[in-house]
């Protein structure tokens, strides 16, 4: 019996799991920014229910995107993430990110 090429890899985040993996990697393969958009905005909700530690994070923009970036394969660029996780905290009340 042989393994899907899914399941061979180490889960780059237990606490979402594989799903969530493969879901990143669907996104990436979306070929539009625009596209991508709410899918990302989905996936960054799925990590920030797994990780709400996160969210007092000084850089969690940049550490979420990190993740995503691992678990799309690099397919989903950091700066896009980055982008959408500060979006998702300035509509909710929470922007608090230095703009360098």
């Amino acid at each position: 019996m042989t393994v899907p090429t899914a399941y061979r890899d180490k889960i780059v985040d237990r606490q979402v799991g594989r799903n969530a993996e493969l879901f990143a990697e669907a996104i990436g393969a979306i070929e539009t920014p625009e596209q991508r958009y709410p899918y990302l905005r989905i996936l960054i909700s799925v990590l920030e229910q797994a990780h709400p530690e996160w969210n007092q994070a000084p850089q969690k923009d940049r550490h979420v995107a990190h993740i995503v970036f691992k678990m799309s394969r690099g397919q989903i660029l950091m700066d896009e993430t980055a982008e959408v996780v500060r979006l998702r905290d300035e509509e909710r009340g929470q922007g608090r990110y230095d703009r360098d």
